[in-house]
């Protein structure tokens, strides 16, 4: 599928659909919890879906009611899945479920799209074995397919965060071990996602100490309770959004985002407004009217998705805008330091690569034809570019944006954007 987008008069209000984030450590934290949980407005994508069909193998039962999931969780005790798990697209949910299997008193084999099975995870591999797992990379090379063998016990690992994912993955699946876990950070990158995992260890009352992000204790033989929890929605996802509005000199309403979530996009609300938006937080939505935008330097370690939405932002904005600090988006879905530098670059973009990040230089971009590399992201920030040139902008591997946001084009059309679909 390809987008085809052309200049548009932007303004709009939408309504922004439940963070991935959320929704699938809902799923794993239902999952492993006794009695039944209750998830309500969830994001429904791709990428859950895989969260949803990974729990079902363990041995939950999870029902879709309307717009919301009742999940019956199996207590700590994940039973051996009857086949292999393929978990699509979602990193997220291949890295949580490692450590989930290393419950498992058995085997369970992990696979994915040729994007996950192209993605390191040896890190995390070599953590689980040092408590207690048998943790092996199929073909040897530190990445998926994968094969797990439990049940770990706890203990102590060192751990190379390179992505919040690891540590994240140890966090939710460690208080259910039999002996209490120590872990000590070499490196961390992306801290707000892991608050959002500690947001939820605290809501289900698990015990832990955690010293200043360099070592986590996480005490063993925990059970986690049932709960009711409203999705959230999601500041990733509004990030295009947010860009759009403040490139276009168009106004958007983003309505269903709480500003006191933990999730790390939402200081993408204040790097606009540093760059010149005009932007208004009001209790559950944000109102973005664009105006010029000057260029800053903006350290992206805690915030990787948005470098693809940002690097476009950085085209329109006066002078220099420097994107560094965040080597981990090149162990992304792809590398998207590289792919942005590419696909940028065929629009006219005045950019530079560099190994953390990117410089990119106030541009008079072109419509062009332009390829998301199947990634949902990539793909999103092409069409945001688009809407804001002169001409007709396609985009190939369109169909990739189903994994987070199934509606992105229908929103984009809310706020009187010009963008077919072409299968």
């Amino acid at each position: 599928m390809k987008f085809r987008v052309t200049k548009s008069t932007i303004n709009g209000t939408i309504e922004i659909p439940g963070s991935k984030s959320h929704t699938i450590r809902a799923l794993f934290f239902a999952s492993l919890a006794k009695g039944k949980s209750k998830i309500i407005k969830p994001l429904l994508s791709k990428d859950t879906l895989s969260a949803l069909t990974t729990c079902n193998a363990f041995g939950s039962n999870i029902e879709k009611n309307n717009d919301d999931f009742t999940i019956d969780g199996f207590n700590g005790e994940p039973k051996v899945p009857n086949n292999i798990i393929d978990v699509g697209n979602s990193g997220t949910t291949l890295r949580i479920a490692l450590g989930t299997a290393s419950l498992v008193n058995g085997y369970t084999i992990f696979t994915g799209d040729e994007q996950i099975r192209s993605r390191p995870i040896s890190q995390l591999l070599e953590a689980l074995s040092n408590l207690g797992a048998i943790a092996i990379s199929a073909r040897q090379n530190g990445k998926a397919p994968v094969i797990i063998k439990g049940k770990a016990i706890g203990g102590h690992t060192k751990l190379d965060s390179v992505t919040s994912q690891y540590l994240s993955s140890l966090l939710i699946n460690c208080p259910i071990l039999e002996k209490d876990t120590t872990i000590e950070l070499t490196r961390l990158n992306e801290i707000p996602y892991v608050d959002m995992t500690l947001w939820w260890l605290d809501k289900l009352g698990i015990k832990y100490s955690n010293d200043n992000y360099k070592i986590f204790h996480i005490t063993g033989g925990q059970e986690y309770p049932s709960f009711n929890q409203i999705i959230p929605g999601d500041f990733s996802s509004a990030t295009f959004f947010l860009v759009l509005a403040a490139i276009s000199g168009g106004r958007i309403i983003l309505k269903n985002l709480d500003t006191t979530d933990p999730q790390g996009d939402k200081l993408v609300v204040k790097i606009l407004e540093n760059m010149g938006a005009e932007i208004k937080t009001t209790q559950n939505s944000i109102i973005v009217q664009g105006q010029k935008l000057k260029g800053i330097e903006i350290d992206m370690n805690s915030i990787p998705d948005a470098l693809p939405a940002m690097a476009v932002a950085a085209c329109f904005a006066e002078g220099e805008t420097r994107l560094l600090n965040v080597p981990q988006a090149r162990l992304k879905e792809t590398d998207r330091i590289r792919v942005m530098y590419k696909e940028l670059s065929k629009m006219g973009a005045d950019i530079k690569e560099l190994d953390d990040g990117l410089i990119i230089r106030q541009s008079k971009l072109t419509s062009s034809i332009v390829d998301g590399h199947n990634d949902h992201r990539i793909a999103m920030a092409l069409a945001i570019a688009g809407l804001n040139l002169t001409g007709e902008t396609i985009i190939n591997t369109a169909e990739s944006v189903a994994i987070t946001f199934p509606n992105f084009a229908d929103l984009i059309d809310a706020c009187n954007g010009r963008i077919e679909t072409i299968e």
